[in-house]
């Protein structure tokens, strides 16, 4: 009987998913982002709620496994969004549990200041001090070269983000990670399903972080996973994110591990409740199963939402090719496959026009586009305002906001660089030949007009 009464809800969510989102609607304007959402996704979320469990249940366990076995790595957690990931990921590696490994209040991480905040917010949160390092222009990532002249005996994990899915150069990155005892956490949330030299992004550093809002690769509406192959990083992970407690038995399930009542730990008395154990000051950065019944549909869709992100990034380049004089198009380095979130353009100083007069063109035209996030986060108000911050750039001693000037801005020129004249226009599945073409049209109409 439960499984017929849900088999026409569902029927019914079908018909309903056809009469009002059936048909595919023109855009008027091109975002530069957005999510794809089809009957399936519809029909796992009403299953979930008719479950009524609430927190993470059988749908989450489904896409855990899911994504693990995508990016064949062995553990993925999943989480409440991309910046949760983040801090999770980095949050672990202060654990008391990685002795001599961890990190501790004062120790630095290697990062670029061209990126989105919640790929620095971690290090500020947990009293780690950011080392900033320039940028390529192209591939918008660091420059790994610059990296190994910064390191310190205090630098202890490099903390970066693959830019809008292009990936930097993990080779460089991780031979200077095993030289100096490094740990490395790709920030993934731009990047799912890239690929370095045949391996996924997000696989290949220590840790790997994704987000799952709605303007990425997939999506949960809210949402976001941490993935690694380390069992303790696995469980440590796992206990920060569910309040830091020490047992690993799931949201409603007791006694998975069989020893809830024999262990003694810290100064508790023997035998304590290890579901009210907690070995970390952690957090509850779970999902719901209504997130993770959506996430289990759009993953089966995954390789074929990449496939229009690249056709869509190819067909930018071979249209917007003609317009090199003035322009700067993505570059690729040998061996990477991007997932592309987003296709990057700059525009060259000595062009006839400035970033702001084409964005304000294109978005006047009805064509969205987004800067690369804070462009350069020491000139947000975040850092500025805040002198209690403290940090480096490259080589240079400690500094707060006080000690900043435009000299200092200087030391980061492609960073700065990135910040005046870098912008991104769609290239998500939604998008089609027809809008790729009018955003290249309205692209060489502007250039035309101001020549």
């Amino acid at each position: 009987m439960e499984q017929e009464l849900r088999n026409k809800v569902k029927e019914a969510a079908k018909e309903y998913y056809k009469e009002v989102f059936g048909n595919k609607k023109q855009f008027d304007y091109i975002p530069p982002s957005g999510k794809l959402l089809g009957e399936e996704e519809l029909l796992n979320m009403i299953d979930a709620s008719l479950d009524m469990w609430l927190t993470a249940g059988r749908f989450n366990r489904e896409f855990e496994q899911k994504f693990s076995k995508y990016l064949g790595v062995k553990y993925a957690l999943s989480t409440n969004s991309g910046s949760s990931a983040n801090l999770l990921a980095l949050s672990s590696l202060t654990s008391q549990k990685l002795k001599e490994r961890r990190l501790k209040r004062g120790d630095e991480v290697i990062t670029v200041a061209a990126g989105f905040p919640t790929t620095i917010n971690p290090i500020i949160q947990n009293a780690l001090i950011p080392v900033f390092i320039d940028c390529e222009i192209g591939t918008y990532n660091i420059n790994a070269n610059l990296i190994e002249d910064a390191i310190t005996d205090k630098t202890k994990a490099v903390f970066l983000a693959h830019t809008l899915g292009n990936s930097y150069d993990l080779d460089k990155i991780m031979k200077l990670a095993e030289k100096y005892n490094l740990w490395v956490i790709e920030d993934s949330c731009d990047a799912l399903g890239g690929e370095y030299k045949g391996k996924k992004i997000g696989t290949i550093g220590h840790i790997g972080t994704f987000s799952f809002y709605p303007a990425h690769h997939l999506t949960m509406g809210e949402g976001g996973a941490v993935v690694t192959n380390d069992p303790e990083l696995y469980k440590i992970i796992m206990s920060f994110r569910d309040w830091g407690r020490d047992c690993c038995c799931p949201p409603g399930h007791d006694g998975v591990c069989g020893k809830r009542f024999t262990q003694k730990s810290g100064n508790l008395p023997y035998g304590y409740d290890h579901k009210y154990t907690y070995s970390h000051v952690g957090y509850n950065l779970k999902i719901t199963d209504w997130q993770a019944a959506l996430g289990c549909s759009q993953i089966e869709k995954l390789d074929g939402f990449l496939e229009i992100r690249r056709k869509n990034a190819e067909m930018l380049t071979q249209k917007l090719s003609d317009l090199t004089e003035y322009l700067i198009l993505p570059k690729i380095n040998e061996g990477i496959k991007p997932s592309w979130f987003g296709y990057l353009i700059s525009v060259k100083k000595d062009a006839p026009f400035t970033k702001q007069e084409i964005v304000e063109y294109l978005e006047n035209n009805k064509i969205g586009t987004r800067q690369l996030f804070a462009g350069n986060i020491l000139r947000q108000p975040m850092i500025v305002d805040n002198s209690e911050i403290k940090f480096r750039i490259s080589n240079s001693n400690l500094m707060t906001s006080a000690d900043l000037n435009e000299n200092w801005y200087k030391k980061l020129p492609n960073t700065e660089f990135i910040m005046n004249n870098t912008f991104w226009v769609g290239t998500f599945p939604a998008l089609g030949e027809e809008e790729i073409t009018k955003i290249s049209d309205t692209i060489h109409k502007f250039v035309e007009d101001k020549k």
